[in-house]
C-alpha cells in the first residue's frame, strides 16, 4: 500500500524562468523508506481549488546526495507545475509518496561501461540523477549526454552539467542540440532526426561498446530514436525510456476502440490493497478499474492516469483485463499480470486486483 506522507519544503528556487528546483525535508525517521534509486521519481499531491491534485516528478538529486530534490518545469495549463512555479514556498508542506519507477540499471563499481543519454527539455532530471550516480560510482565507465533544448537560456541544469564535465573530464561528454538559437557547427541546430541520428551512430557512438542507453523526452522522439539504435544493432534490453508525457496517435486511439469493444458490463471487482479487500460493481460511466474504484470510494495510488508513471500497478489475481496503453510496464511484468489500473478495462464478469504486491 501506497502511503502519502506530509513533508516540508526545504528549499524553493528557478532555475530557468519557467522551471523551479524543489528540496524536500525529509524527516530522519523517513529516510529509510525513502531510499531511492536513480532515475526514480516522486509522486506529489496538493489540494488546488479544491480538486486532488497529483503529479510524478523525477529525482533530478542523487543517491549519493542524500537529498530528494525534483525540478517542475510550467506546463501552459498546468494546475500543478503552475502552482509550483508561482506559489509554492520554503516551509510550505506537500503530500508525497515514497519513490517509485524502474528507469534505471544497477550501479556495478568494479566494472568499465560506455553509457549514453538522449534528454529533451525536463527529460534531463532523471539522466542528471543517473549520469551522476554512475560516475561517481562507476570510476572506469564514461556517458555521453545528447540534451535538445529551444534555447541555451532554457537549458535546465546547465551550470551543474558543466560542472560535472569539468569534474568527470575525458568521461563524460556532452552535445547540446537548439531548436530556436542558431549554433556555430549547423550539425547542432534542430530537432533530432534520421538523418542526425544516422550521424551519431556512424561517428559519436560505438553501438557495439554501447553498455546502456537512457532516453527521456516526448513520446515521439523516444521511439525514434529507440528504433533507429535496434536497426543500428543495439540490443533492444539495452534501451531504457521514460515518457514525461504522452500524446494520442492514430494507432493509440485504435487500440483503445478495440479494447473498449471488450469491455464486460456490470464487473464485479474486489481490490486488496493494505491487507484489505474492498468491493464494489463497475459503473457503465467508467472504463478503467482505477476510475470506477475511485468512483466507488476506493482510496487509491495514481498520480499521472495516462500510463506513463506506474505508480496505479497492480496484479490481476482474478478474472481478466485490456489495457488502453502501457507506456510504464516492462514486458516481463506484463506476462506476471501486472497492469496499471488507470488503463486496465475489465474483460471478465469478475476480477480481483491486489495493490500490495
Amino acid at each position: 500500500m501506497a502511503d502519502f506522507h506530509s513533508v516540508k519544503v526545504a528549499d524553493i528556487y528557478k532555475e530557468t524562468k519557467d522551471t523551479v528546483v524543489v528540496k524536500f525535508d525529509i524527516p530522519e525517521q523517513l529516510h529509510q523508506d525513502f531510499d531511492f534509486k536513480q532515475g526514480q521519481h516522486l509522486t506529489l499531491r496538493k489540494i488546488i481549488k479544491d480538486e486532488d491534485i497529483r503529479r510524478s516528478y523525477s529525482l533530478c538529486s542523487s543517491p549519493l546526495d542524500k537529498q530528494w530534490k525534483v525540478a517542475i518545469k510550467q506546463i501552459p495549463g498546468g494546475a500543478f507545475s503552475t502552482y509550483a512555479n508561482t506559489e509554492l514556498k520554503t516551509g510550505d508542506m506537500l503530500e508525497i509518496m515514497e519513490p517509485t519507477g524502474h528507469f534505471y540499471v544497477e550501479v556495478e563499481p568494479e566494472t568499465s561501461k560506455n553509457y549514453v543519454a538522449f534528454a529533451a527539455g525536463s527529460g534531463i532530471t532523471p539522466m542528471l540523477s543517473i549520469i551522476k550516480t554512475h560516475l561517481l560510482s562507476e570510476p572506469n565507465s564514461t556517458f555521453k549526454l545528447f540534451y535538445l533544448n529551444r534555447t541555451v537560456k532554457s537549458i535546465i541544469f546547465k551550470e551543474e552539467i558543466e560542472r560535472l564535465k569539468n569534474q568527470f573530464f575525458g568521461r563524460f561528454q556532452v552535445f547540446y542540440f537548439l531548436t530556436k538559437e542558431q549554433r556555430d557547427i549547423p550539425f547542432l541546430n534542430g530537432r533530432f532526426d534520421k538523418e542526425k541520428l544516422s550521424v551519431l551512430t556512424k561517428t559519436f557512438i560505438d553501438i557495439e561498446d554501447t553498455n546502456h542507453c537512457f532516453i527521456c523526452g516526448p513520446q515521439d522522439m523516444i521511439f525514434l530514436i529507440r528504433n533507429h539504435l535496434m536497426d543500428a544493432g543495439l540490443d533492444t534490453n539495452k534501451i531504457h525510456y521514460e515518457l514525461f508525457f504522452t500524446g494520442d496517435t492514430k494507432a493509440s486511439q485504435l487500440h483503445i476502440a478495440e479494447v473498449l469493444e471488450h469491455k464486460a458490463e456490470g464487473t464485479e471487482v474486489t481490490i486488496i490493497d493494505g491487507g484489505k479487500e474492498f468491493h464494489f460493481v463497475m459503473d457503465d460511466d467508467f472504463d478503467t478499474i482505477l476510475d470506477g474504484a475511485l468512483a466507488a470510494g476506493a482510496d487509491l495510488p495514481f498520480a499521472c492516469k495516462g500510463g506513463v508513471c506506474s505508480t496505479c500497478k497492480c496484479q490481476v489475481v482474478e478474472g481478466s483485463v485490456e489495457m488502453k496503453v502501457n507506456y510504464a510496464l516492462e514486458e516481463k511484468e506484463v506476462e506476471q499480470n501486472f497492469v496499471l489500473s488507470c488503463q486496465a478495462v475489465p474483460t471478465s464478469d469478475k476480477i480481483v486486483v491486489d495493490f500490495d504486491v
